[in-house]
């Protein structure tokens, strides 16, 4: 496995090695004391999720507050997304910023998303397979959400705005300004 520090070095782009020939492929898609290696501490996953979407369909900006914050390793079973994470730590120095990559069944990446950023990912396949572990279980009184198309992120999601499917929640969500962020200072991980 290869771990690269994205634009924002808390975002991790992970490429595992795959073996392959005439009769398929093998690959390892998580090693925990590879990842916490690079990391310097400790990540201890608890829930895999996977949804299956259609072309068009945007989900996010999520994220989950203290004390039920979450830490995401996501990647693309079948077809392919644009994956983004979104710094929401006040006081960062890339708070507002944002990370995006394209995860496919092609290219097997992943991406490691801390605690403090806030997830999202458009499908850019028809029967697109997203597989995901988290280290903090669904909280619905910590889940929160921001505006996929703030003019304050400019997010180039890919696809055209006219393209896009989402949810009756991911349209009503707050500006990138109005939603609740993270202190920078605070340890996330303690």
């Amino acid at each position: 496995m290869r771990f690269t520090r994205s634009n924002i070095p808390d975002v991790i782009i992970i490429d595992p090695q795959v073996h392959g020939d005439e009769r398929g492929y093998f690959v390892e898609t998580f090693r925990q004391d590879k990842l916490e290696a690079f990391l310097g501490f400790k990540v201890n996953f608890c829930q895999d999720n996977e949804s299956k979407s259609s072309k068009g369909v945007l989900r996010g900006l999520h994220y989950q507050l203290s004390p039920a914050a979450q830490t995401k390793l996501v990647r693309v079973i079948q077809g392919s997304v644009l994956d983004v994470a979104v710094d929401i730590r006040e006081g960062s120095p890339t708070f507002g910023q944002y990370v995006a990559v394209k995860l496919t069944a092609e290219n097997k990446k992943q991406m490691f998303v801390p605690r403090g950023f806030a997830h999202g990912f458009v499908v850019l396949e028809d029967d697109t397979v997203f597989a995901y572990k988290v280290d903090n279980y669904y909280s619905p009184e910590n889940d929160r959400g921001m505006r996929f198309n703030d003019a304050d992120l400019e997010i180039n999601w890919i696809l055209e705005e006219s393209e896009l499917k989402l949810s009756d929640k991911d349209t009503k969500q707050p500006s990138f300004k109005d939603a609740s962020h993270f202190d920078y200072s605070e340890n996330l991980y303690a």
